[in-house]
């Protein structure tokens, strides 16, 4: 398929070249939407501005739809200040549907935000104020408003015959919302369940009252684990007092599923919010330079630790060898442990009754891998030093080590998330720091103790 595309993107091109209208429009609206905007992206900004006389802003409407926010910025931003192209654009904006233009918005500064609505469509600017009011990440900010509801008292073929009208303007029609005269949420009836029934059937003899709703306030993580759980193609929004707002479909959610991952990576790597590719080489070392500097500090701390020790390192060298590795070690099975409770609190497997049960657990498992490393290091160092005391020191401290560097890993983001903040900000980098003073603390301690013997 990629090959495929991309020898279609040479034909594109000398269609752009020799305003090839006709055939452009053929191939190009040929392909799924998806590989639409992969077309568009690789042409250059010449080309991708003549493709704007080449297809209606209806038409481009979906394929800028696909594109992640970051990148509609980019496009928007590279064509705006034209008078021909922004026009166009405005337009496109048009027919977007509701939830991806308020997306789409949120990444604008203020003054630039209020601009595009003033030039949008005053229907489209009345619905987006309904979702733009609403605090980001939350069900209402996700929410689509342009959604088919049905009456319970509607037969199968009054709603047949008006869906065939409206279905073309509505994102999508796999499920039918039934609500009452006061727009009160009653429950589903599936496009299936609606062909399949006598056409003088009663809507609510054949909706499914036993459905997942959720309040148009829940943060958006949860909604995702919602129609995770469920197995749902869209989730209806609502009040407190079960008014209907609108749905979440699932491509929404896997895109809220897409941005909590990266923002977790960035939270459990330190790189705040710079993993983007896109962003400009200064925007992204200003964005890590903080945790940088904060480790960089903490830092210090081990190396106060190494001084506090230097007697012990000047009557015995060859401790000095084993430092990189006992450091290394703590870090390593710390961050192991710290991803297991991340992914535990994320998935909802740690809950108020596991916490013990949970540090034990990874107490446990440090204890094993610390006593295999015990034996395997302490016989190397037996085998090529010939020193039973040294091995001894390093076996024993490995053990120490492991056992606790796990415990800590694992209990820092359940103690974050007891203070209700995101266990990811528990960075791998900081716990690794931590458990590199904890680790040559715990060395130095035992060779400290053992010093006569070695």
């Amino acid at each position: 398929m990629e090959e495929k595309i991309q020898k279609n993107i040479n034909h594109l091109r000398d269609d752009i070249l020799n305003n090839n209208k006709e055939t452009f429009r053929k191939k190009f609206l040929s392909f799924h939407i998806s590989n639409q905007a992969h077309i568009f992206n690789s042409l250059d900004t010449i080309e991708q501005e003549r493709v704007f006389n080449l297809i209606s802003p209806k038409e481009f409407a979906p394929v800028l739809s696909k594109e992640n926010v970051l990148k509609q910025k980019e496009i928007f931003d590279k064509f705006r200040t034209q008078s021909s192209t922004s026009s166009y654009l405005i337009k496109t904006l048009n027919y977007m549907n509701i939830d991806d233009l308020a997306k789409f918005l949120l990444q604008m500064e203020t003054d630039q935000k209020n601009t595009i609505m003033d030039q949008l469509d005053e229907n489209k600017t009345s619905e987006l104020k309904k979702i733009l009011d609403y605090k980001p990440e939350t069900a209402g900010s996700l929410m689509n408003i342009e959604f088919y509801s049905i009456n319970e008292f509607d037969t199968v073929g009054q709603v047949l015959d008006d869906l065939r009208k409206k279905a073309p303007d509505t994102e999508t029609i796999y499920y039918l919302y039934v609500i009452d005269d006061s727009s009160n949420f009653l429950g589903v009836v599936s496009l299936r369940e609606l062909v399949t029934s006598p056409t003088n059937e009663v809507i609510s003899n054949i909706m499914n009252t036993n459905t997942i709703t959720v309040n148009e306030y829940l943060d958006q993580e949860k909604i995702a684990h919602c129609i995770q759980k469920y197995d749902l193609l869209a989730v209806p929004v609502t009040t407190e007092t079960n008014k209907l707002l609108g749905i979440i479909t699932v491509d929404d959610i896997m895109d809220v599923m897409e941005q909590e991952v990266t923002e977790d990576f960035d939270d459990l790597t330190s790189t705040g919010g710079s993993s983007n590719l896109n962003l400009s080489v200064l925007t992204a070392a200003k964005r890590r330079s903080p945790w940088i500097i904060i480790l960089m500090f903490l830092g210090l701390i081990t190396g106060s630790v190494i001084g506090r020790y230097e007697d012990t390192l000047e009557s015995v060298v060859l401790l000095a060898v084993f430092i990189p590795m006992i450091m290394d070690s703590a870090g390593n099975i710390g961050t192991q442990a710290l991803g297991v409770s991340v992914r535990g609190l994320a998935l909802n497997q740690i809950k108020k009754g596991t916490f013990i049960k949970t540090i034990f657990r990874e107490f446990l498992i440090g204890a094993i891998i610390g006593l295999l490393c015990m034996i395997l290091i302490a016989l190397l160092i037996i085998i090529i030093y010939g020193n039973t005391t040294l091995a001894l020191v390093v076996g024993v401290s490995m053990f120490c080590t492991f056992s606790i560097s796990s415990v800590v890993g694992a209990i820092i983001p359940l103690f974050i998330n007891k203070l209700k903040l995101d266990p990811a900000i528990a960075s791998g980098p900081f716990i690794t720091t931590i458990n590199d003073i904890i680790g040559l603390f715990i060395y130095f301690s035992i060779a400290t103790s053992l010093m006569n013997y070695l």
